[in-house]
């Protein structure tokens, strides 16, 4: 093998360009490329790039270059998890795209229970993307100046915002000053898009309209200071939210949590005083089980930024008695979905947008509350599992042993 790749360095070296239209031809010119002899072969080539992807590689244009094929990623559903939000209300069946065995099988214990218990309540509470903007300056009375001048014009920075989108609005502009560096968070709604291109685009035309018009001298400015959390955990978002803030909440009895669960309120209780415990001690942003599970396998299954699960996966998860029963929530500040734009209109991802009946305009609040509530189910899921001790039992019997 080590030959062989020592062989292909002899060749001419031509780099790979950037190829947004996808075709027939296309892939193949890729594919001659990559079936040099000890690498990929014709069998790698048929399983990524087989006959229904390759007669519709025009449709993959929009969301990737140097398209060779699409790898296909088990999907598994859960449901029927019944859902009372103040968007999301009915039963849905919620599909998830994973390689991790068990991970199904607990969020759809979860939503068995919950379902059972009368339903998962959810809300959106805020809404709002970030982008924030950096603006070098030669000092800090020039950086003041600057701030008065944006305070002064936001008018007219949100006009120029608005007019690069349909449905994004521009909620706030917020200067934050570090000496001579000032970051704006500029936070907008996004409609039922996740937005992450939109209020870029938007932000953009701020600071084009800063730039031409403001009297104070810019040194340097860039689109994105780092500032916002986009795709990583910050403390601004779990304290302001980014995306939508969604909270869902369920009381299981307790009939219910020894039937279905295996377990005693007591005894997850006990087993979340412990948990909370290690999530205080080792410093994480919140207090959660494991959000990212759920996250991953949603998102890829409806086509949402899947690297935005490195922001989305925080948040608080409570459990506490009330009655002889147990109340469950889940507060998550940075769920970035949509129900339109990104990966949605790719054909899997479709199919996965249609099975939840939350395909296109009008559905992106409902979207997010299915996530938090989804979330919701595997906390109770995996906490009941910890505090029965069954963790390590199921994940033998559901993946080791196959």
């Amino acid at each position: 093998m080590i030959e062989q790749r020592m062989l292909a360095h002899d060749r001419p070296f031509e780099t790979l360009r950037p190829v947004r239209d996808a075709s027939p031809q296309s892939i193949a010119k890729y594919w001659s490329r990559l079936m040099l002899p000890g690498l990929a072969t014709e069998a790698d080539r048929d399983v990524l790039a087989d006959t229904a992807t390759v007669a519709t590689a025009s449709g993959y244009s929009r969301n990737i270059e140097n398209f060779i094929g699409t790898v296909k990623v088990p999907v598994g559903i859960v449901g029927p998890l019944r859902i009372n939000g103040l968007n999301a209300v009915g039963d849905f069946h919620v599909p998830l795209a994973t390689t991790e065995a068990a991970l199904v099988a607990s969020y759809a214990r979860g939503a068995f229970v919950a379902s059972k218990a009368g339903g998962i309540g959810t809300a959106v509470l805020y809404e709002g993307v970030m982008r924030t903007p950096a603006f070098r300056f030669d000092g800090l009375m020039k950086a003041g100046l600057f701030v008065e001048w944006v305070v002064a014009n936001v008018d007219s920075l949100r006009i120029a915002a608005e007019a690069t989108t349909r449905h994004g609005k521009l909620i706030s502009v917020e200067p934050i000053i570090d000496n001579n560096v000032v970051f704006l968070i500029c936070r907008f709604t996004t409609g039922d898009a996740s937005g992450q291109n939109m209020v870029t685009i938007a932000a953009n035309a701020i600071c084009l309209a800063i730039e031409a018009a403001c009297p104070v001298p810019i040194k340097r400015w860039y689109i994105e200071g780092n500032f916002s959390g986009d795709k990583k955990a910050s403390f601004l978002g779990m304290v302001t939210g980014r995306g939508r803030k969604v909270s869902a909440s369920v009381v299981l009895p307790a009939a219910m949590v020894q039937k279905y669960l295996g377990t005693t309120v007591a005894d997850m209780l006990d087993y979340g005083q412990i948990a909370n415990l290690g999530a205080l001690l080792s410093g994480q942003m919140g207090a959660q089980a494991h959000y990212a599970n759920g996250l991953a396998a949603f998102y890829i299954a409806t086509g949402q930024d899947a690297a935005c699960v490195a922001e989305s996966a925080v948040g608080y998860t409570r459990m506490e008695a009330q009655g002889d029963g147990l109340f469950c929530s889940v507060t998550m500040p940075n769920i970035l979905v949509g129900s339109v734009g990104g990966g949605t209109g790719l054909p899997s991802q479709s199919a996965g947008l249609n099975i939840l009946g939350l395909r296109g305009e009008g559905h992106g609040a409902a979207l997010a509350e299915v996530v938090a509530a989804l979330c919701l189910c595997g906390e109770i899921s995996i906490v009941a599992a910890m505090a029965a001790g069954h963790f390590t039992r199921a994940h033998q019997n559901l993946a080791r042993s196959r």
